[in-house]
């Protein structure tokens, strides 16, 4: 082929195949001219490396059998080769098919030479009808650090983000702020208390050690007044589980006071004078969603400082975002309410009580959406809650108008959530229907992951018990800095580092990818850290190693 090269030489080899067939059928009938050929990979590599079966169903038209006719494109094929380098033989064989045998020498010669001429580019095969997608992942609640969980999903968002990117998609990468709802108001209602302070340490840790506090001592009040209202009137077994219960948050603030004894001391100090904290707090909610502006200045600032941590762990792990958007924005510029109004001229709601519900079930099935979204026609999908009796919104009502926002600028939505938001995924692809976007339900993708877990760990936010991404990318580091040291001693100190940095993390990220995501993590040092076998290490030593082979043979 000269000095041709090709961004993908064994799809330069499918098309030469294609073409070869084609013309062939064209000349044994014109008849078959435009006929659809498919080609695929053998069962096994006796059969060549493409084969087709299209002589089964063209072989109709003609009268013939199968096989007969397979051998006719045999025959001309076999005349026709010489214009196509990258075959070696036309085989018919079976009841009719038709195996395509490559030129190992020209398509190794091809392969070859597109790779060292097309460098990094090698490889990278660009669509031909390019989206504009936007890939919303990690949005962690900004109340605590980055957890090895939560990380899982950042990692897969970021590749699925590079992938599509680099075939060639207009990829927009989407962080959504959840800075509604109680989480939010228990962490800003807990950093008044303290009076606003600056942070000490990483943001994100402080916000966290705030939030867990806060949650924890409000729990040991709620537990405590059950016990001195209604003990009385429960049953032994109920009483016993308050009593367990309780039991367990005094150990969690036990442990939260050793951890952090300033922040501790200062908010059970704090709260003594507080007569009703839950009253409080959920008067934060509303004035929040009402677009207060004393408490909307007070909640955006303790996100934003847990945010700024964020953005420190992320960018140390090489991820970043196009956008970062604020879940309350929706509810303030009125999409939300909007989204709502829409929803009750709709047949699909209804109240139950004071409560507003959404018939997903009857939007599935008054539209026939069950199959298209991939379930039985026997399962009967559960009603959504869209607002609390109080007025205020819920996450998933937020979503749907966050998800038509979306859509206004992307034609094709990848949401990384984890597995256990299934149900509410499916909801909200059903809301979108029941407003009439249901194209737009179709190219929403529920892209599901499931758990990480360190042998031994058990993580809770709510109780400030999690493993970080900061302190496992520093524990990384440190892991591979060891093996740097004992195979490369000819190195600076800053070179150690440099690379042990490199790797530490790579191998963190690859042990999140590796994995089906649909199956849990379980994370282990021997197995992420492994220069021998199949790791991220291993494989950016195998990369090292290749790479001073070709440095020598130039």
């Amino acid at each position: 082929m000269g000095d041709a090269i090709s961004i993908s030489p064994f799809t330069e080899f499918r098309r030469q195949c294609l073409e070869l067939m084609q013309r062939s059928l064209r000349k044994i009938s014109s008849d078959l001219e435009g006929h659809p050929i498919t080609l695929e990979l053998p069962p096994n590599p006796q059969f060549g490396e493409l084969t087709s079966i299209v002589c089964f169903e063209a072989a109709k038209s003609l009268s013939k059998a199968p096989i007969e006719l397979a051998r006719e494109v045999e025959g001309v094929a076999k005349g026709e080769i010489k214009n196509f380098p990258l075959i070696e033989d036309v085989r018919a064989a079976g009841q009719g098919y038709v195996n395509f045998y490559a030129n190992f020498a020209e398509l190794s010669s091809l392969t070859i030479r597109s790779a060292r001429t097309l460098d990094s580019e090698y490889g990278y095969v660009k669509t031909d009808k390019p989206e504009r997608i936007i890939v919303e992942h990690t949005s962690v609640n900004p109340v605590h650090p980055i957890h090895i969980g939560s990380a899982r999903n950042s990692v897969l968002g970021d590749s699925i983000a590079r992938i599509l990117k680099a075939r060639g998609h207009i990829v927009s990468r989407h962080y959504y702020i959840d800075d509604v709802g109680r989480q939010s108001a228990i962490v800003a209602y807990g950093y008044r208390l303290l009076g606003r302070p600056k942070p000490s340490g990483k943001p994100d840790h402080f916000i966290g050690a705030i939030y867990a506090i806060t949650n924890c001592l409000l729990e040991i009040r709620r537990l405590k007044s059950i016990i001195d209202a209604q003990i009385n009137r429960l049953s032994h077994e109920e009483a016993q589980k308050v009593r367990m219960e309780l039991d367990d948050w005094i150990a969690t603030a036990i442990e939260l006071q050793e951890k952090f004894p300033e922040i501790f001391n200062g908010l059970l100090d704090a709260l003594k004078g507080v007569e009703n904290p839950e009253g409080e707090i959920n008067m934060l909610m509303r004035a929040y969603e009402g677009g207060d502006e004393e408490v909307k200045a007070l909640i955006r600032e303790v996100s934003s400082i847990c945010l700024n941590g964020f953005r420190q762990t992320l960018d140390r792990a090489g991820i970043q975002f196009d956008s970062w958007d604020w879940e309350s924005d929706f509810i303030w510029n009125g999409d939300v309410l909007r989204c709502l109004n829409a929803l009750k001229r709709t047949p699909y709601v209804f109240y139950r009580g004071d409560v507003l519900e959404f018939d997903a079930e009857g939007v599935a099935k008054s539209l026939g959406l069950k199959r298209d979204f991939g379930l039985k026609e026997s399962y009967e999908i559960p009603s959504l809650t869209l607002g609390r009796s109080d007025g205020t919104t819920l996450y998933t009502t937020r979503d749907i108008a966050y998800s038509i926002w979306k859509f206004r600028r992307a034609s094709r939505v990848i949401n990384v959530i984890g597995m256990e938001q299934k149900l509410a995924q499916l909801q909200l692809k059903l809301a979108l229907c029941a407003l009439g976007y249901v194209e737009e339900a179709k190219r929403l993708t529920h892209f599901a992951y499931n758990l990480v877990s360190f042998p031994g760990q058990r993580i809770s936010g709510r109780r400030g018990r999690y493993i970080t991404l900061d302190e496992v990318m520093d524990e990384a580091f440190l892991r591979a800095y060891e093996e740097v040291k004992k195979r490369s001693t000819d190195l600076t100190e800053d070179e150690m580092r440099r690379i042990a940095e490199q790797v530490g993390i790579g191998a963190v990220k690859y042990a999140l990818i590796e994995t089906d995501p649909l199956k849990p993590v379980v994370f282990t040092w021997d197995r992420v850290i492994n220069f021998e076998r199949n790791s991220g290490p291993y494989i950016q030593y195998s990369h090292a190693r290749a790479c001073s082979i070709l440095r020598r043979a130039s």
